[in-house]
């Protein structure tokens, strides 16, 4: 299949189905290569999802044949029966009004995105007249699988992809040998506070590096029945926690725990939906879960009520190796959790004084959330700054960097590279005997495929990708984030946390081969990677010098509050919108260049001076209303 260059793409996808980002992701991806895509509107979604009722069905087929849509691309990430039959109905709908292009009518294809088993039964169904896609696709790839010719792929497109190309053919030879499976535990640490309260993550840094064995491993574990207990399921959890203390592959364990211990810890939940993840509901459970951990370090998700509390508890309960906390996130803004932004910040710094106090670090849970909601990368850049900035402030002496790569999915490797090392750049310079930060990478949220072997193939490909941040620095990253190979498919069970770490530990052993014998490229001395971190660095600066001077008290809840409202930070997929907070969801963003940028209503980006004074002015008529609010004049 061959796409003309006059063709028009028609994307839909079902209403009920949340996943939006792969789908304007194509959108933009087939708009760069100089196709005209039309997006289907609220309306066409209800009708694909109710396409087995015929009034829906005709809604459907008279868009495609009123627009003229030559390709048609359907998205559906839920259940694969319902997924073929809506596809089974759509294809024979079409075929009853003939518009198919071999009847006489515009369509000359369909391609559909969805699970592998959506995927392996559709494509066996109508092979020849539906394309798949199953999500483990490069830009490049997803253009060329959906039939666009080589010429038509911008330049930058091609040459921005051939380092993730290379990459994954890294993954598959790793993955092919099964050499990983050889891979053993690192071995104890033998220092004295080692598996005991007293034991700490930035000593066992220390003593990693000492050694000479590498970065810690810290993954999320959280197994959940809905059919399960409460008691039953914090049980297992405490099982899985011995099995992974015993294999010896996890240092660090993160607690997965539910959305009601988060937000009802110690109540009675009763009959209250538990949200998936460990119900933990009291201090002896996490007593138990620590000595079961051991010599493991162990974490657990902050609290979205009650936050300095729960924070001073998983201190002495828990014996936490550090805490997260989201400060702009997790509250009403959300959905997520009970608090407005400012009870929510009010509480977040509260906590933050008492984290200072104990000397545990803390890990900024932050700007990878505003990249969920569509924020482009100076926003990521730049609120993990003022986070950083603002633990500094507040007594913090050791910081946890998480760095989510390949989010969205579509970021080219070699722009994670540039946000990375401008991310470290900035952060260098709040770094001083007072205060010091420690990497920690990890693959993207949405990034690995549903299927299996080429998730394991994506695993081993981002641990390069981590390599390469700071590729003559055998002890970067100290800390590695390791995602399950499973995460799209299924819960990642002790056995499948193991595999995922000895994939990671073999990747980067065999990386730092191959690059030590010059078989693969130097990425310190990337022309392009060099280029993008200059500029991202600046624009950086520029938001956080148009912030401070704008705000003459930023790193306090107030300012904090305002830095977002005044729309500094662009959120345009915000959750739950409101009047309050139009600032900050008013940007656009698109996927440029590999990377996320502010654009305009033409699609062209937009300096970061040109958002700071749009902000400054917000802020300036903002405050200027609620000034005369409080005198009575409004």
């Amino acid at each position: 299949m061959i796409v003309e260059n006059n063709e028009i793409f028609g994307l839909v996808k079902p209403k009920v189905d949340a996943h939006t980002l792969g789908i304007h992701n194509a959108a933009d991806l087939l708009k760069d290569c100089g196709y005209k895509v039309i997006m289907a509107d609220e309306g066409i979604e209800i009708a694909l999802n109710e396409i087995s009722y015929e009034p829906r069905k005709k809604e459907l087929i008279n868009w495609i044949r009123g627009n003229r849509i030559t390709r048609l691309g359907i998205s559906y990430r839920l259940d694969p029966k319902d997924a073929e039959t809506i596809m089974g109905s759509l294809v024979e709908g079409l075929k009853k009004d003939r518009i198919f292009h071999f009847q006489g009518g515009s369509l000359r294809g369909i391609a559909f995105a969805g699970l592998p088993d959506s995927c392996n039964r559709i494509g066996k169904q109508w092979e020849g007249l539906v394309t798949t896609l199953n999500g483990g696709e490069s830009p490049s790839d997803t253009l060329t699988i959906l039939g666009v010719p080589g010429n038509r792929i911008p330049k930058e497109l091609r040459e921005g992809s051939l380092y993730d190309q290379k990459r994954m053919e890294f993954g598959r030879s790793i993955i092919e040998s099964q050499e990983y499976r050889n891979v053993l535990p690192p071995g104890r640490d033998g220092y004295p506070a080692y598996g005991t309260s007293s034991d700490s993550a930035t000593e066992r840094i220390a003593s990693r590096a000492r050694n000479g064995r590498g970065p810690l491993m810290r993954a999320h574990v959280g197994p959940y029945h809905s059919d399960q207990k409460r008691e039953e399921s914090v049980r297992e959890f405490i099982d899985w926690a011995k099995d992974l203390a015993k294999a010896g592959y996890l240092d660090i364990l993160s607690i997965g725990t539910s959305q009601l211990t988060q937000s009802n810890f110690g109540e009675d939940w009763r009959d209250q939906p538990n949200g998936g993840g460990v119900p933990v509901n009291s201090a002896d459970e996490y007593r138990q879960i620590w000595e079961a951990a051991r010599p493991m370090l162990v974490r657990t998700y902050a609290g979205t009520r009650n936050i300095p509390e729960l924070a001073r508890l998983h201190e002495e309960s828990l014996h936490i190796c550090w805490h997260a906390l989201s400060l702009w996130w997790f509250n009403q803004l959300d959905g997520r959790g009970p608090y407005t932004l400012m009870e929510n910040l009010e509480q977040q710094f509260e906590a933050l004084r008492i984290i200072g106090s104990s000397d545990t670090p803390f890990e900024p849970n932050v700007p990878h959330h505003f990249s969920f909601r569509g924020g482009d990368d100076v926003t990521y850049l730049a609120s993990a700054y003022l986070a950083a900035k603002l633990a500094k402030k507040m007594g913090i002496r050791n910081m946890i960097l998480q760095n989510m790569l390949n989010t969205p999915r579509a970021t080219w490797g070699i722009q994670d590279l540039a946000k990375s090392r401008a991310l470290l750049i900035l952060l260098q310079e709040l770094s001083d005997r007072n205060f010091r930060f420690y990497l920690q990478p990890r693959a993207g949220l949405d990034y690995f495929s549903p299927d299996l072997e080429i998730a394991k193939v994506q695993l081993a490909s981002v641990t390069a990708l981590m390599d390469d941040l700071d590729p003559h620095n055998d002890m970067s990253p100290p800390i590695i984030h390791v995602v399950s190979y499973s995460e799209a498919s299924h819960l990642a069970t002790p056995d499948i946390i193991n595999e995922s770490i000895q994939i990671t530990l073999h990747s980067l052993k065999r990386y730092r081969e191959l690059r030590r014998k010059g078989d693969i490229e130097d990425m310190s001395t990337h022309g392009e990677v060099q280029e993008k971190t200059r500029q991202l660095v600046e624009e950086a600066k520029t938001i956080i010098a148009a912030i401070e001077k704008s705000i003459e008290n930023p790193y306090t809840p107030e300012g904090f509050y305002w830095i977002f409202r005044a729309g500094f930070l662009p959120v345009p997929n915000l959750w739950h919108p409101s009047e309050e907070f139009v600032y900050a969801s008013q940007w656009k963003t698109k996927w440029v260049k590999g990377g996320i940028r502010v654009v305009n209503e033409q699609g062209t980006p937009v300096s970061a001076r040109e958002i700071g004074e749009k902000a400054s002015e917000n802020l300036k008529g903002m405050k200027a209303k609620n000034h005369l609010f409080s005198k009575g004049k409004l």
